[in-house]
C-alpha cells in the first residue's frame, strides 16, 4: 500500500487543510460538517483503495485525501501509487482496488472483453477534461516534424519504421494519437509501429531513442521539453476541446455492493476538483503535493506551469491556454455523460478492437453511472448537467453527437480496414 511517506512535509499537509477551508467558504459546508446519515446512507466501506497513476490529472484523488474532503462523508480514501495501466486493470478486476483513477477507454475495453479479462465495469465521474499531449522527439523536429502534416512529409520523405508510444490500447491516450496521426494522412495499423509504454517512463524511453513520438498525460509531455528531448506537436485540447480524460473507474460487483460508499467518494472528488479550480493559488498548492515522491515524483516546475494554462512547445513559442486540465469548472467536467463514453467505442470499432458494432448506447448505460453520479454531486452540491448527451467538434472538423454512433464509427476512411 503506497501512502505518503514520512518525508513529506507535515506542516504543508497542515497549511494546505487550512488554505481547504479557507478557499471552500461560501462554496462548500465547512469540512467539519457530516454529510451523510448514520442510518442507511452511512457508507459500506469506510477505508477505500483508490489506485493511481504518477500523472497530474490524479490531484483531485490525492487532494480529496490530503485535504480530508474524504473524511466529511465518512469515508477514507486511501490512494496507492501503481505502476502501470494494466496493473491498475488487474487490480480492479480482481478486487484489490476499489476504485481507480483511470482511461475512460480502458474501463470500456475491459467491459467489452477487448482490453484484457472482461469484467462488468463502472464509470463513476470524469475526473478532468484536457490536459495531455504529443510528443515527438527533438531529432524529429529537428528535421522539420513539429506538427501532423511536417510529421506526414518527414514520414514520407525519409521511409524507415516510425515507432509511436501510447499508455495502454484501448486508453485514451492510443485514441488520440491515432485520431491526430489519421488526420494527418497517417494510419497507426500500417505506417508506424505502436507501441504500449507506462506513462512514467516515457521520457526515459525517448531519451535513448525507443520512440519517435509519444502522446501522454502532463507532466511527462513539459518533462520532455525540460529535458531538451522532445517538443509539444499538439495538446489533446486542441484534437477535442474539453474532451474526458481519466475517469473514477471501479468494477461493478464492488458498486452494487458498496452504493453509499460510492456517493461518498465521488462526492468527496467533486469537492477537491472544485477546490482546484477555485484559484491560483490553490493550483500551485496541488502541484506542490503531487510533486511529492508519494505521488508524481518530479519537480514542481514540471507540473506547475501547465496546470496555469502556461504552455510552450520547446521550439520558442509560449502561449497561454484557456483550456488546460480542468477538474471542476462549475461541474461541467465530472458529469459521466453516455456520449462521451460512447466516443470510445467508436474509435475502438475503427481500430478494429471490436469486430462488430457494439449497441453503443446501451454498454454506454450500462457502464456510466449516470444515476449514482447525481446522487453523489447532490452531496456535493455540484451543478449537474441536464444532459447525458453532449455535443462537439474536433480539430478536423467532424462533429460527435452521439445520434448515429454506428454511421460515425464508419465514415473515417482512415482506419484498421485501410491498413489490412
Amino acid at each position: 500500500m503506497n501512502q505518503p511517506t514520512k518525508e513529506f512535509d507535515m506542516s504543508r499537509r497542515s497549511m494546505l487543510r487550512a488554505a481547504a477551508a479557507t478557499a471552500a467558504t461560501g462554496i462548500v459546508p465547512g469540512l467539519h460538517a457530516t454529510a451523510y446519515a448514520q442510518g442507511s446512507d452511512k457508507p459500506e466501506k469506510e477505508e477505500v483503495r483508490i489506485g493511481f497513476i504518477p500523472l497530474t490529472d490524479c490531484a483531485s484523488v490525492v487532494m480529496a485525501s490530503v485535504l480530508g474532503f474524504d473524511k466529511k462523508y465518512g469515508v477514507k480514501i486511501v490512494p496507492t501509487k501503481e505502476a502501470s495501466w494494466a496493473g491498475v486493470r488487474d487490480k480492479l478486476v480482481n478486487g484489490e482496488l476499489d476504485m481507480a483513477h483511470v482511461l475512460y477507454g480502458l474501463v470500456y475495453g475491459v467491459h467489452l472483453g477487448v482490453g484484457g479479462p472482461k469484467k462488468d465495469m463502472a464509470v463513476l465521474m470524469t475526473l478532468n477534461n484536457n490536459g495531455q499531449a504529443i510528443t515527438l522527439s527533438k531529432k524529429l523536429a529537428d528535421k522539420g516534424a513539429v506538427e501532423g502534416a511536417s510529421l506526414a512529409k518527414v514520414m514520407a520523405a525519409e521511409k524507415r519504421e516510425y515507432t509511436f508510444a501510447q499508455t495502454f490500447p484501448t486508453g485514451t491516450h492510443a485514441m488520440w494519437l491515432y485520431y491526430w496521426l489519421a488526420a494527418g494522412g497517417v494510419n497507426p495499423m500500417k505506417d508506424a509501429k505502436v507501441i504500449t509504454v507506462p506513462p512514467p517512463q516515457m521520457v526515459a524511453n525517448m531519451r535513448v531513442g525507443n520512440m519517435d513520438g509519444f502522446c501522454v498525460g502532463e507532466p511527462w509531455n513539459h518533462r520532455a521539453i525540460l529535458d531538451g528531448i522532445g517538443i509539444t506537436a499538439v495538446t489533446t485540447q486542441d484534437v477535442w476541446k474539453d474532451h474526458p480524460e481519466k475517469v473514477l473507474g471501479a468494477n461493478a460487483d464492488f458498486v452494487k455492493k458498496n452504493p453509499n460508499t460510492c456517493r461518498a467518494v465521488i462526492a468527496a472528488v467533486l469537492e477537491a476538483g472544485r477546490w482546484i479550480d477555485a484559484s491560483l493559488s490553490n493550483k500551485m498548492k496541488m502541484a506542490e503535493v503531487i510533486a511529492d515522491k508519494a505521488y508524481v515524483n518530479t519537480s514542481v516546475d514540471a507540473i506547475n506551469q501547465r496546470i496555469l494554462g502556461r504552455y510552450q512547445n520547446g521550439l520558442g513559442k509560449t502561449w497561454d491556454d484557456p483550456n488546460h486540465m480542468k477538474f471542476y469548472a462549475d461541474g461541467a467536467v465530472n458529469f459521466p455523460y453516455l456520449s462521451d463514453g460512447m466516443w470510445f467505442l467508436t474509435q475502438h470499432k475503427r481500430w478494429g478492437l471490436l469486430k462488430a458494432h457494439p449497441d453503443y448506447l446501451a454498454v454506454a448505460r450500462q457502464v456510466n453511472q449516470v444515476d449514482l453520479y447525481r446522487q453523489g454531486a447532490a452531496l456535493a452540491k455540484a451543478n449537474v448537467p441536464k444532459d447525458p448527451m453532449r455535443s462537439s467538434k474536433l480539430f478536423d472538423g467532424v462533429v460527435w453527437d452521439g445520434k448515429d454512433p454506428a454511421k460515425y464509427a464508419d465514415s473515417f476512411k482512415v482506419n484498421a480496414a485501410a491498413a489490412a
